[in-house]
């Protein structure tokens, strides 16, 4: 185990290491140069500074070094745990971070509980009744959820709990009640995929000897079902969740921007535009840092679902 944990945060660490450099020198192969693009957001124009200014400018940001440079510079710094300084807030990336970082948290955890709450509810529900008519809808429920888009699913919400019903707001975030309509949209999707794995995976472990074994010792078929199938399907659906952890990280952004959230989406979404290569850098290293962990985790709990699967090394 200590042999396997270890390759698992090297191949961490090298992830992470990846996703930076990628990250770096694509936003160096972008058109347009940072300076004067923070300096259009701010109300100025470049041509209005002097060379002397301009010089003094690009050495007080960094940029008047090379891509190379640059980047060993930035890189050594995260090293060290400083991401530098964002160019367009003027402000330490770490501070943009802690301000923003806990709203994304909150509305990604929560969607992730929902996700999880919603699709084994409808899949459990789906292998255990018996009337055609609802076990055939709550079957093709999941298709559903994920084909309709995000954006289109946000803007229903908010006509239909904000503007109509007036339950919850339709912007911003403060407060619990803002938090649930888009936490709701973006766990849809999520929950969407997580039903239709484990569906099949109820349908799949229906037929396996353990099961008929389980039916001949008396259980119900609601015991059969929470103390066999669902520990036993819900093996790819731990492989889902890392995966869709990144999905639900992309998805922020656009919750975010449609639900006018102060989290770390808007603020990506933000530093892209304006080429704010810092402050770019370290929301991706926090996503990917997010990201190996998670998948880290979903590694470590199979041998506790599955004895089965072990981690320690097959002896010839």
């Amino acid at each position: 185990m200590s042999r396997y944990l270890l390759g698992r945060v090297g191949q961490a660490l090298l992830v992470l290491w990846g996703a930076y450099s990628i990250t770096y020198f694509i936003l160096y192969l972008l058109p347009g140069d940072p300076l004067s693009i923070m300096l259009s957001a701010s109300g100025m124009e470049i041509d209005a500074l002097s060379p002397e200014q301009l010089a003094k400018a690009r050495a007080y940001y960094g940029l008047d070094q090379g891509v190379l440079e640059r980047y060993a510079h930035l890189l050594w710094g995260v090293l060290h745990g400083d991401f530098g300084q964002s160019l367009t807030l003027n402000r330490p990336v770490t501070a943009v971070l802690a301000e923003r970082l806990p709203q994304t948290l909150a509305l990604a955890g929560s969607a992730i509980v929902l996700s999880l709450v919603g699709g084994v509810g409808l899949a459990y529900l789906a292998a255990y009744v018996r009337w055609a008519p609802l076990k055939t809808a709550l079957s093709r429920a999941p298709a559903l959820g994920f084909s309709v888009p995000v954006f289109w699913m946000g803007l229903l919400l908010i006509q239909v709990f904000a503007f109509s019903l007036g339950w919850f707001p339709a912007t911003g975030s403060n407060g619990l009640a803002s938090l649930v309509l888009p936490a709701v949209t973006l766990s849809i999707p999520s929950a969407a995929v997580y039903a239709q794995v484990l569906q099949r995976g109820f349908r799949d472990v229906a037929r396996e000897p353990y099961i008929v074994t389980a039916y001949a010792k008396g259980l119900s078929r609601g015991q059969v079902q929470a103390r066999h199938s669902l520990r036993n399907a819900a093996l790819p659906l731990l492989t889902l969740i890392g995966l869709q952890v990144g999905n639900t990280v992309s998805g922020a952004v656009l919750v975010e921007t449609i639900f006018a959230r102060n989290g770390v989406g808007r603020l990506v979404q933000e530093a892209v535009l304006r080429q704010d290569i810092p402050l770019v850098l370290a929301i991706v290293s926090v996503s990917a840092a997010a990201f190996v962990l998670v998948n880290l985790l979903v590694d470590l709990l199979y041998p506790v679902l599955d004895p089965r699967i072990t981690h320690s090394p097959k002896v010839a």
